[in-house]
């Protein structure tokens, strides 16, 4: 039977009914029967033993208006002046709040440590919502909305009790002075309480929205950054109309703090992904135009160079790609990549029309302007049979005018964006650039070989008597006109003419001189007695040429043969040149001396005649330094002593083509296929002894 009981108890039991006194205790809150408390109360009665308890839970009324306690409390029994039990005495002190604190804490540590490790921001937010919604004393409906970036609307996070319609409508709302309570929460930067959503103003458009939902009340707090940016909002709904607590704004507070620490990692790292991504796909940028540029440079080749562009396109740009160039007023197709055979050949058999107005390429052709559609090519083309859906067509540009186009073809769902768009731009300038070079290169190759071939003679003239064979090899990729020379002529009587010689320099003024050296030597060594005569000519003629001829020096070696029937008579002098080497029958090697000075520098070059006979099988080797000065892969030079090594070992009675072999064969084995520093050249002269008809 409740006897007394203070105000504080009939506060924590709720109710106005139950605001009475001398009813029994089971009768006043029949719901402590069900927990146990009564018998409880029972025990210490019966046994007179005192009984506390800590953090009791207890469940206080029933149905819709039951809520959850906690309690500290202690029975003690009352006796009477014999010492017999009277009743009992209940002293409780209500922990609701604290224990709720506690879950609150406990929460709030879990959350930041999702937070920590960086777990999805829709997993953060939806389990806040959901530990709110159990730790509110009544029951309340959690919305978190997120700001967009410029902080004009509201997109949904999470609300994992609120229905979906009610989540889809409100997604995307404006922020504002009267939208809703997140609209206006958002626009002030403060909390907005609307107690009763029926009657208030800033509900208006969302009504009957609410209405649908079954919501009564919602207080809403601005989610903000520590720069006082807007993050979001932080909103809980009531089904009937109510004011908060302090208790519920300090919630609203914590959370909202919460909230704004995981949006902000949540951004944060969303910031740092996608700088990563930029940075990955500038990387990824830079390396593809260093791996083209590369690829451009290997090769001076001009159709080659664009081959390789087109191969560098596809399909890192596109899957199809095609490059086209103007020669002669018409357009040629001369480079095209794509992923099968068949489609290769589709794509090389068309070929744009250079005037035609509805064709992309002679449009880029004529603008210097690139052209992207997200269409079909206009104009004639297999586009249909190779499953094109879009083109981009860049300009090939020399001195700002087009002179070729990059032409990249997208099939199926491949699209070109602005990325892409400035990464063929980028790549048909560097294209253009070196298809430039490349063809420059190629015109002065073309141009050093027709001046080289004509110094050189074109094929060594049949002569009576004698098996000739020569090699010439010019130094570096050709561009430059070598100084090596040798030449065969015929003189009065049956005797012949030949020299070989070396130039210094390369390029015009080694082209000038070689010109001068062989075309004196022709002009006078018929009306010249003998070699030495004709060299001192020579002598005279390159150091009586303009300054601007050049003043470089020559080797030479010039002589004079006569076939007989028992082998070859020789004169020769050299001037300053490699020693000749003559090889015998029985494979011996023994050089030619003959004394002389280089050409072109002194008024007297001091030359001598030598005189030496050829016996049938015999040959003279005469070669320039390039070949003994050859070097291999330790800097050593390959040298005179290797040389004669190699003529030694050359096969018996050789023919003049079989010396020539031996000896290129040893210097290119010798420097492992390298080119050297400096042009190589020889002439051997094998006496056959077959002079029939001759003089």
């Amino acid at each position: 039977m409740l006897e007394t009981a203070n105000t504080a108890f009939f506060a924590a039991i709720g109710g106005e009914g139950r605001h009475r006194l001398g009813v029994p205790l089971g009768h006043l809150m029949p719901e402590l029967g069900r927990q146990g408390f009564l018998g409880l109360l029972d025990r210490v009665y019966r046994t007179g033993v005192p009984y506390s308890g800590r953090d009791a839970r207890v469940m206080l009324g029933a149905g819709a208006d039951a809520r959850e306690a906690f309690f500290d409390f202690t029975y003690e029994p009352r006796r009477d002046t014999g010492g017999n039990v009277m009743g009992v005495r209940v002293i409780g002190v209500e922990t609701t709040q604290v224990k709720q604190a506690q879950r609150l804490l406990a929460e709030q540590r879990a959350l930041l440590e999702q937070i920590a490790r960086q777990a999805p921001l829709p997993e953060v937010l939806e389990g806040m919502a959901r530990a709110i919604e159990e730790l509110a004393p009544e029951q309340v409906l959690v919305s978190v909305l997120l700001a967009d970036e410029d902080g004009r609307h509201l997109r949904h996070g999470a609300a994992p009790s609120l229905p979906d319609f009610y989540n889809e409508a409100i997604d995307g709302i404006a922020t504002g002075e009267g939208v809703g309570s997140c609209g206006t929460a958002a626009h002030r930067r403060e909390m907005v309480v609307v107690t009763d959503i029926g009657t208030d103003p800033f509900w208006d458009d969302f009504r009957h929205l609410a209405d649908k939902a079954g919501l009564g009340a919602c207080w809403s707090t601005p989610i903000l950054a520590r720069d006082g940016g807007l993050l979001g909002t932080f909103a809980t709904y009531h089904r009937t109309p109510r004011a908060p607590q302090a208790s519920d704004l300090a919630l609203a507070r914590v959370f909202a703090g919460t909230a704004a620490l995981a949006i902000e990692r949540h951004r944060a790292e969303r910031g740092r992904l996608a700088a990563e991504t930029r940075a990955r796909a500038a990387r990824d940028d830079l390396a593809f135009l260093l791996d083209a540029s590369t690829a451009l440079a290997s090769d001076l080749d001009y159709g080659q160079t664009l081959q390789r562009v087109a191969d560098a396109c596809a399909p890192a740009l596109a899957p199809l790609c095609a490059i086209d160039v103007m020669e002669s007023g018409r357009v040629r197709r001369i480079a095209v990549a794509a992923p099968t055979g068949r489609r290769r050949a589709l794509l090389s058999s068309h070929i744009p029309v250079y005037d035609a107005a509805d064709d992309a390429v002679a449009r880029v052709l004529a603008s210097g302007t690139t052209e992207v559609a997200r269409r079909t090519p206009t104009g004639p083309g297999p586009w249909q049979e190779l499953g094109v859906t879009g083109y981009l067509c860049a300009p090939l540009l020399e001195r700002g005018k087009a002179f070729g186009t990059l032409t990249l073809l997208s099939t199926g769902g491949h699209a070109f964006d602005g990325h892409r768009v400035a990464l063929a731009e980028e790549l048909a300038r560097r294209a253009a650039a070196a298809a430039r070079n490349a063809r420059q290169y190629t015109q002065r190759v073309a141009l050093a070989r027709d001046l080289q071939a004509g110094l050189l003679l074109p094929d060594l003239p049949e002569v009576p008597g004698v098996d000739m064979a020569a090699h010439y090899h010019p130094a570096g990729e050709g561009l430059d006109i070598g100084g090596d020379f040798y030449d065969v002529f015929p003189l009065e009587d049956g005797r012949w003419a030949f020299m070989l010689g070396d130039v210094c320099g390369r390029g015009a003024v080694a082209a000038t001189t070689t010109a001068l050296v062989r075309h004196t030597a022709r002009a006078i060594a018929p009306l010249l007695p003998g070699p030495d005569a004709v060299v001192n000519a020579v002598n005279k003629a390159l150091l009586d040429r303009p300054p601007s001829h050049g003043t470089g020096f020559v080797t030479l070696v010039h002589g004079h043969l006569t076939p007989t029937p028992d082998g070859l008579e020789i004169e020769l002098v050299r001037a300053g040149h490699t020693l000749p080497l003559v090889l015998g029958a029985e494979r011996s090697v023994r050089a030619v001396e003959a004394a002389g000075l280089l050409l072109g520098v002194a008024r007297d070059p001091r030359v001598s005649t030598h005189r030496l006979r050829l016996a049938p099988h015999e040959s003279l080797l005469l070669y320039t330094d390039g070949i003994t000065e050859a070097r291999g892969g330790d800097g050593e030079e390959f040298g005179e002593e290797r040389l004669a090594d190699v003529l030694a070992r050359v096969g018996p009675r050789p023919a003049a083509r079989d010396v020539v072999a031996a000896v290129t064969g040893a210097v290119r084995s010798f420097t492992a296929g390298q080119d050297g520093d400096d042009d190589q050249a020889a002439l051997v002269l094998t006496a056959t002894g077959a002079t029939a008809g001759a003089p």
